[in-house]
């Protein structure tokens, strides 16, 4: 008698297993995406120094933005544009926080025209110490910026400690932003 080969049936277990186990992988990470906050974006430069950069200020204003200007004093950066709808929507309260004095905040004017920004600062009120106009975006991106309103909470020496997605909220400031800044003070 010849012994016959029989292929062992375990392999073959595998492959009809191998579907199965690819759903309940993609089923967990879907439920875990559920459960996440998608206004929370983790940014790879928190704790990071700010990016090299110098830009002319918007016309009407005598102070551009560099990163030097970013050196020896907590302060906001908040990236807006004329065009940005949501942009209208959180400046009254810079506005405020300027005229309290609660932080000194710059403007990074981002894909904007300078002329449009200008007359826009006119017409809403100026909150910043100084602006910077970024008009190809280059500074943005190398922020980490995926749109605006973004605001960066930057500490003494330099270096980004909070990212804002989208308007600051009376809520995002008690709760996030204001903290921070009084904890960076000491």
């Amino acid at each position: 008698m010849t012994a016959e080969t029989n292929p062992s049936p375990a392999p073959r277990r595998w492959l009809f297993a191998l579907p199965v186990v690819l759903f309940v992988a993609l089923a967990v990470a879907f439920a875990f995406g559920l459960g996440r906050d998608p206004s929370i974006v983790p940014s790879a430069l928190i704790d990071q120094p700010a990016p090299e950069f110098d830009l002319p200020p918007v016309p009407g204003r005598e102070l551009g933005l560099k990163t030097a200007d970013l050196k020896g004093e907590v302060a906001l950066v908040n990236v807006f544009a004329s065009w940005c709808v949501a942009c209208r929507v959180e400046h009254p309260l810079l506005m405020r926080y300027a005229a309290e004095g609660l932080v000194p905040i710059h403007g990074l004017n981002y894909k904007d025209a300078p002329e449009d920004a200008a007359r826009w600062l006119g017409e809403m009120g100026d909150p910043y110490t100084r602006t910077g106009v970024d008009r190809q975006g280059r500074v943005g991106i190398d922020f980490g910026v995926y749109g605006v309103p973004e605001t960066f909470v930057i500490d003494a020496e330099g270096r980004i400690r909070f990212k804002q997605i989208g308007p600051i909220t009376p809520e995002a400031w008690e709760r996030d932003i204001w903290p921070l800044i009084q904890d960076l003070r000491g």
